[in-house]
């Protein structure tokens, strides 16, 4: 069974971060993110401070890990990616950019923020939440994935052949 809290890195605007667990139903319609930290205690930050928020694989150990507690080494797909999604390309409101790919689904209206797949999946960093305060431009660069399946579909035989001539013979 899976655990009721993850463990993230929250980075803020102010450059400065937080590590700790976050609940999965963090934000929806909340004015504040709610994690519990590493002592055990509960921390609470408001929107309009958070960056974004990294689920993770581990907490940082040492003091390398203090400047980049995420370990993201890339924001950008060097490639175009393999995984079905959107591609997308977000410019945040302090100008830093990040791709990423996320559900094509109604998360990406309905929701208070989106949830990505970063550019290197082999990171500490497996998912990124960006909650929509923090987002000042959204550009969709390609919908990967989906066309294949439709394609596939649409190429099976239909079952009824097709007359190629109409039924007159050269031989006369």
């Amino acid at each position: 069974m899976a655990s009721a809290r993850k463990p993230v890195i929250v980075r803020k605007f102010s450059r400065d971060w937080l590590a700790g667990y976050a609940t999965n139903e963090f934000g929806q319609g909340k004015p504040e993110l709610e994690i519990l930290d590493q002592t055990g205690k509960v921390v609470r930050v408001g929107w309009e401070q958070v960056k974004w928020m990294c689920y993770v694989r581990a907490f940082p150990a040492g003091s390398t890990d203090q400047a980049d507690p995420e370990r993201m080494v890339r924001k950008r797909f060097s490639l175009r990616p393999r995984t079905a999604g959107l591609w997308l390309r977000l410019t945040l409101t302090d100008g830093d950019e990040l791709e990423g790919l996320a559900a094509n689904d109604r998360s990406l209206v309905d929701g208070a923020g989106l949830l990505l797949t970063p550019p290197d999946t082999r990171s500490n960093t497996q998912r990124i939440y960006v909650p929509r305060q923090a987002i000042q431009t959204l550009d969709v660069l390609s919908l990967i994935g989906a066309a294949g399946r439709k394609r596939a579909e649409t190429m099976k035989p239909s079952g009824e052949q097709r007359d190629l001539f109409s039924g007159e013979s050269d031989a006369g």
